[in-house]
């Protein structure tokens, strides 16, 4: 059975053999020379114009494949079929000649090899005008899909090459010329664009040229004809762009610094007058109630009140630490990290926690320990108020020049959302993804790396990066 392709050809074929091309004269010429020949062996058959045996067997049928052949190489298969067709017609006055006259069997068996040549040679011949005339689209549509890229090419006002398999610039376009030098077609890419690429958080890489104009470098493989790879490479300018991002991020660092100095300055204020004033309350109500002829009740109500100066420097205690913990600066990120994982135990005694350090614990800059303890802290206190878990586990990893932080948490999860404001309506809220934000604010100021996972019903993990300089100090 003929599968669809099969059946498809075979209908085209015969749409080609019932159409053929009556208003050609040559073909009508060609049908002529098929009647003399087909008049002629009648006749001779007839003995009218001939003797018998003046034409050896198949002679005349075998003269029909000069017609046919014509036919099939000027026409196609419409021709070389319509003139088989033809042929076969006039035959049959000879082969119903009486007495056998007409050589029935051989010339039977003759006009099937002439019907057979004219459908395979036209059917043939017909493929490959098809094949050529696709082949003649194809360069048709080519040559006018690279005329209108090469019409977008150098009307373009953004800079773009075209580099070769062996990172040659091959071409450019005029604004790429302007930027780059006309010299540039020919020369490699590392010499035409002379600066050092780096990958953008925007996508792409970026570039900085001569004069402080940075640019985006986008690069696409581009089609080509001849199997040669080529790629085309991209310059926008987003220089203006830079400067706001670098402004912006300045302001947030900015933004960030005057927070810690808050911290620091309320800190320190809280520390020395309020935590003081408390402390000295406390001893001054013990003083009172153990002075003599003071009345049992005035003893038990100083007793009250003492206690409760007490629990209010605990308080103010626990405040000053949480607004900047001595540890990080005395003793380092790993302390810290212990001391915050014991106060998140307190203030949720059904929670386990686990610090695991590795690596070589090492000082490193203030600032990335701030950022990281930073971002910690947040995931915890997420936990502790959001995540109704009974494990937490916060992984330190001292790499050789990078720091690795994860918080992970078998709590109820979230869903992150697409923008930090965004209310997920499983348990996380508002002021959680704010939280998330500030912590993806503070790692991007130190060129750092945040990833946020979590699921409802599958717990959290946060994981955070930093690069490390070689300079900092191991203790």
């Amino acid at each position: 059975m003929l599968d669809v392709p099969a059946r498809l050809e075979f209908r085209s074929a015969l749409h080609e053999g019932l159409s053929p091309p009556v208003g050609e004269l040559r073909f009508w010429m060609t049908q002529a020379f098929v009647l003399v020949v087909a008049a002629t062996h009648l006749l001779a058959d007839l003995k009218v114009i001939v003797p018998a045996g003046a034409f050896p067997a198949g002679v005349p049928v075998a003269l029909l494949i000069i017609p046919v052949t014509y036919a099939a190489l000027h026409y196609g298969l419409a021709g070389s079929a319509a003139t088989g067709v033809w042929a076969t017609l006039l035959w049959l006055p000879d082969l119903l000649l009486p007495n056998d006259q007409g050589h029935v069997g051989a010339d039977l068996v003759d006009l099937a090899l002439v019907d057979a040549v004219a459908f395979i040679v036209g059917h043939r011949i017909q493929a490959e005008r098809l094949a050529h005339r696709v082949t003649e689209t194809a360069i048709v549509d080519r040559l006018a899909f690279e005329a209108r890229y090469r019409q977008l090419f150098e009307g373009s006002h953004v800079p773009i090459l075209i580099i070769d398999s062996s990172d040659v610039v091959r071409d450019a376009n005029r604004a790429a010329l302007h930027l780059l030098g006309e010299g540039i077609v020919g020369r490699p890419k590392r010499v035409a664009v002379p600066c050092p690429a780096q990958p953008w958080s925007g996508g792409g890489t970026l570039a900085r040229l001569d004069g402080g104009r940075e640019f985006r470098l986008t690069s696409a493989p581009l089609p080509s004809s001849t199997g040669e790879a080529s790629t085309q490479v991209v310059f926008e300018d987003v220089t203006e762009e830079r400067r706001k991002e670098e402004s912006a991020t300045h302001y947030a660092s900015l933004v960030v610094q005057a927070d810690e100095d808050q911290r620091r300055r309320l800190s320190r204020e809280l520390h020395d007058e309020p935590l003081q004033l408390f402390l000295h309350l406390a001893r001054t109500l013990e003083n009172l109630s153990e002075a003599d002829g003071v009345p049992p009740n005035v003893t038990a109500g100083l007793a009250r009140a003492r206690t409760q100066a007490i629990e209010g420097a605990g308080r103010l205690r626990a405040l000053v630490k949480d607004l900047r913990p001595p540890a990080l600066d005395q003793l380092g990120l790993a302390p810290a990290l212990s001391g915050l994982l014991r106060e998140a135990e307190e203030a949720r005694p059904s929670l386990v926690t686990d610090l695991r350090v590795s690596g070589e614990a090492r000082r490193l800059e203030a600032q990335l320990e701030l950022a990281a303890f930073r971002v910690a802290q947040e995931a915890v206190s997420n936990v502790v108020k959001h995540a109704d878990a009974s494990h937490l586990t916060v992984t330190v990893d001292f790499a050789d020049r990078e720091l690795r932080l994860h918080v992970d948490d078998d709590g109820k999860g979230f869903d992150p959302g697409p923008t930090p404001g965004h209310q997920a309506g499983t348990g996380c809220r508002r002021s959680e993804h704010f939280g998330l934000a500030v912590m993806a604010e503070r790692a991007n100021l130190q060129r750092g790396r945040l990833e946020i996972r979590s699921s409802p019903g599958h717990g959290s993990t946060i994981r955070a990066a930093f690069e490390t300089s070689a300079g900092d100090s191991t203790t």
